[in-house]
Parts: structure tokens; C-alpha cells; sequence
């Protein structure tokens, strides 16, 4: 691949800001700074540095984000900060998409990526991938309310009966609980379902992948076992 072509695969711009920042003498590639936009480059365990700074070549990015409180998971943020601005502008810029969305009072594990098929494996409707939750609630948890919500309950403008499993009271008014569709605001409306109410929610897993050992606001590139961890449908079976 072009070394222009890399650059600009990997976010720093479009390709005319990628030669000018070759011919700056801004790029490095083991130690060699590289003037020619056209020269070639082999991609394979590729490291290079931009004006001092290290990156490596990675052909589609995998991002697991601790969602802060009071981020929106979009690129226009109307009442709140946009997750974006907790991204550097070559991430932005490679085009990264949330994997599902958070409420903005939501915290918890996010992923994004600029890879379409990976977003299309987790969020479409058919591969119901599950999602687990955890939620402090208003009112103490009952039985009677882990039963409705393991059998399923209908919810406003929406079609079927939606159920959760796995559903576990990790203390009087504090409850874990897994879902496996993404419907609107489905979790805070199933508790509203069985006379309840949401007052901080988090979520703690998607897939077979728990939110590593992250700060809010903190973020990591996925593993190759990670990504695969993420898409699992059946992970109390």
C-alpha cells in the first residue's frame, strides 16, 4: 500500500494532508523519516510515528469505552458532551460508529468501531446478543417482579413480549439482569413494566465480554479474543 493511502486509511486525513505531511518530513517508519507519498509500504506488524508520536497499523479499530455519565452516543450532541470529544481527532476521523447506543445518564461498556460488519453482527435484530445490566432501583426488588420480568412484559409501541434472564437481586434495591434485544430505553421501561423504576443504570457486559478494569471515560483496543468474546448470543447456556 501507498504510504499516503495508510495514513489516510488510518485517520490523518484526506490524502492531499497525508502527502503534505510526508513531504513535512512528519513520518517515520523505523526510525527513517519518509519523503515520497508513493513509496510502498508493508503493512504487516506496521509501527510508524507522526510527529514523534507512535501508531500502529491497525485495518479496522475495536473499541471498549467506559461510558462516563452525561455522554450522548452520538456524533451530534444536543444536551450533553458526544462520546466522540473522549477520542483523539485521528480516531474520529477513521470514521468510528457506537455499536448500539447508551443513554446519556447510562454508564458502562460501549463499543465502537469503523468495522460495518462487526457493528451489523452485534446490533442486528436477529442475533440477539445478549446484554447484561445492572441497576439500582427505587423501590426494593421483589419476587413477584423478577418473575414478571423473566416471563416477559409488553411494552408501549413496541410488538411481543420482551423477557430478560438471568435475572439476579444483588441486594434490596440493586438488580442484575440480561436481555437479548435493544429496543428504546428497554430497560428502564421493563422495570417501569413491573412497578418499578430505574435510578442508575450500567451495563456491565455484552456478549461473553465484561467490561475490563476501566476508569469512566477510559478506553482500550479490543483483542482478536476479545472482539470474538463480544458476539456471543447464548452466554448463560
Amino acid at each position: 500500500m501507498f504510504l499516503e493511502k495508510m495514513l489516510q486509511s488510518q485517520g490523518f486525513g484526506a490524502r492531499k494532508h497525508c502527502q503534505q505531511l510526508i513531504k513535512n518530513g512528519a513520518v517515520q517508519i523505523h526510525g527513517e523519516t519518509k519523503t515520497n507519498p508513493k513509496e510502498k509500504v508493508n503493512l504487516q506488524d506496521l509501527s510508524f510515528h507522526v510527529y514523534g508520536e507512535e501508531f500502529l497499523y491497525r485495518e479496522k479499530v475495536y473499541i471498549a469505552l467506559n461510558k462516563p455519565k452525561g455522554y450522548e452516543c452520538s456524533h451530534q450532541a444536543t444536551h450533553h458532551f458526544s462520546v466522540f470529544e473522549l477520542f483523539d481527532d485521528v480516531l474520529y476521523q477513521r470514521g468510528i460508529q457506537c455499536v448500539g447506543r447508551l443513554d446519556q445518564d447510562t454508564t458502562g461498556l460501549l463499543l465502537l468501531t469503523d468495522d460495518g460488519q462487526f457493528l451489523q453482527a452485534l446490533t442486528h435484530p436477529k442475533k440477539h446478543v445478549a446484554k447484561v445490566y445492572q441497576m439500582y432501583t427505587a423501590d426494593p426488588v421483589t419476587d413477584a417482579q423478577i418473575s414478571q420480568l423473566e416471563q416477559g412484559v409488553e411494552l408501549r409501541n413496541e410488538t411481543g413480549s420482551f423477557a430478560a434472564t438471568d435475572v439476579q437481586r444483588l441486594a434490596e434495591n440493586h438488580l442484575q439482569m440480561t436481555i437479548h434485544q435493544g429496543v428504546y430505553h428497554q430497560v428502564k421501561r421493563m422495570l417501569a413494566a413491573v412497578g418499578n423504576k430505574v435510578d442508575q443504570l450500567h451495563r456491565y457486559q455484552i456478549g461473553a465480554l465484561a467490561l475490563p478494569e476501566l476508569e469512566e471515560g477510559e478506553w482500550i483496543y479490543l483483542t482478536a479474543e476479545q472482539i470474538e468474546q463480544a458476539k456471543y448470543r447464548d452466554v448463560f447456556k
